[in-house]
């Protein structure tokens, strides 16, 4: 099966190349460092003054009785 090309041409969702133009540009004001970027993000988060929720890490018992911490996933619903 060929893959299929991306043409300049082809229909493009304003709002999502909205949201990329301004990934881009946080990102470069950042210097493309992931560890910057999200150091400012945490900082813009503390500055609004809303609530921050973090959620609790979940916890899995393994056979041998012991706990270890499980990453965050998404799931889908529906």
């Amino acid at each position: 099966m060929k893959a299929r090309v991306k043409r300049e041409t082809d229909w493009q969702d304003p709002i999502v190349a909205q949201v990329r133009a301004a990934r881009e540009a946080l990102f470069a004001a950042a210097g493309y460092d992931i560890r910057e970027f999200c150091r400012r993000a945490r900082a813009a988060q503390a500055d609004s003054g809303h609530r921050v929720v973090t959620r609790r890490s979940r916890r899995m018992s393994s056979p041998g009785g012991s706990t270890r911490e499980l990453p965050h996933r998404r799931t889908k619903t529906g």
